[in-house]
């Protein structure tokens, strides 16, 4: 999934070190630092480093989401394969002036049809902390159901699933 996917409102492409400037300011919002953790990205520069080890890991895939008319950058969808699931999880986050305005699900539903498409993944996870409601309300808009919670770095996390049957 390397091309740029688009909707009638975004354009959803793989990152690259020329999304620093944007990868530093999401990084650094509010949001980000509260449900996600914050990644000590003091400058752009450490944007671009972040960047960096994100691209050279093969289990990490960030997109970035732009609105198809200015191309400005306002939010990430991320497929990630991490150590303590079973499956991929698929996570988002937005610049604060992005939210509520459904780009967050236009976003991710289009990935995940895609990834859905491509046949690649039949299981897909997404976690959250259980405090974060708005991000339990896009996972389960999204089709994912509750599956379990678990201990991770001492934190607790709530596990959504999706399962596809193929045809």
């Amino acid at each position: 999934m390397s091309a740029t996917i688009t909707t009638t409102r975004l354009s959803i492409a793989p990152l690259t070190v020329a999304d620093d400037a944007f990868i530093f300011a999401l990084l650094n919002t509010e949001g980000w630092i509260t449900f996600i953790g914050n990644r000590n990205i003091q400058t752009r520069q450490d944007a671009v480093h972040y960047i960096q080890k994100i691209l050279g890991n093969s289990t990490l895939h960030y997109r970035v989401v732009r609105l198809a008319s200015t191309n400005e950058p306002i939010g990430l969808i991320t497929l990630i394969k991490r150590d303590y699931l079973e499956h991929h999880d698929i996570g988002f986050a937005f610049l604060p002036a992005f939210a509520g305005k459904g780009y967050a699900y236009e976003a991710a539903s289009t990935v995940l049809q895609k990834i859905i498409a491509e046949g690649g993944h039949i299981h897909i996870l997404a976690t959250t902390l259980p405090q974060n409601a708005a991000s339990i309300r896009l996972i389960t808009k999204l089709g994912l159901q509750f599956r379990e919670e678990i201990m991770e770095q001492d934190e607790l996390l709530h596990v959504y699933g999706l399962s596809i049957t193929k045809q």
